[in-house]
């Protein structure tokens, strides 16, 4: 075939999820040494589409993050910078399944990278275990994700946290404090009327492992 017929666009790709590791990648392509393609096709730099099922974009870092861990949240800026590439576009509001079909994507997209990461809290399958509330619940709680409630009732005066890893430990501290003490955050208007009101006494920790597995 001759290079008149050849047709010379964008390597294609769909990135579902915009977190930091849905951005990164999309980074990564945008920088990346093209291949320069085969047969009719002729690939001159790459186009990145990524997909957010959220209004808006950078997943955990976002909506997953401790509102009194500003440092991380920082982490923004730099994500920011990413999107302002003109090679990679940002659709928010897109429920792939619902919106847009993945076959409808392999259509279009030569291909397509999955960077969802955890939407849902594990079931602990435990007696009782229908009485407690995910971390990904309260987590989406006080960092005004959309997807959860806007209110938490804190009656509570003993409240246990299984697990003490990041989640854990940022759960367990935003119980332990005061509406006041998280004013000099992004603490939502809602969640600082609900802390309150937060009646706990007692914060307990419960891990699987101990410091002689660490």
């Amino acid at each position: 075939m001759s290079d008149a017929a050849k047709t010379t666009r964008p390597l294609r790709i769909a990135v579902i999820g915009s977190g930091p590791a849905g951005i990164y990648a999309s980074n990564a392509l945008a920088k990346a040494t093209i291949p320069e393609g085969n047969g009719d096709t002729t690939f001159d730099g790459v186009s990145v589409d990524i997909f957010e099922r959220m209004p808006a974009p950078f997943g955990l870092i976002r909506y997953g993050v401790a509102p009194d861990h500003p440092r991380i949240k920082g982490i923004i800026r730099s994500l920011h910078r990413v999107l302002d590439q003109p090679q990679i576009r940002l659709f928010g509001n897109v429920n792939i399944g619902e919106d847009v079909t993945l076959e409808e994507l392999k259509q279009h997209y030569d291909s397509v990278i999955y960077a969802t990461g955890a939407t849902k809290d594990r079931d602990l399958n435990l007696p009782g275990a229908e009485a407690s509330h995910g971390g990904a619940e309260f987590v989406g709680f006080y960092d005004a994700n959309p997807k959860f409630s806007e209110d938490w009732n804190l009656d509570a005066e003993s409240v246990a946290v299984i697990g003490v890893g990041n989640v854990g430990l940022d759960v367990a501290r935003v119980i332990a404090k005061t509406g006041d003490e998280l004013l000099t955050t992004e603490i939502p208007d809602n969640v600082y009327e609900s802390l309150k009101k937060n009646k706990a006494k007692e914060v307990h920790l419960f891990g699987r492992r101990g410091p002689a597995q660490a």
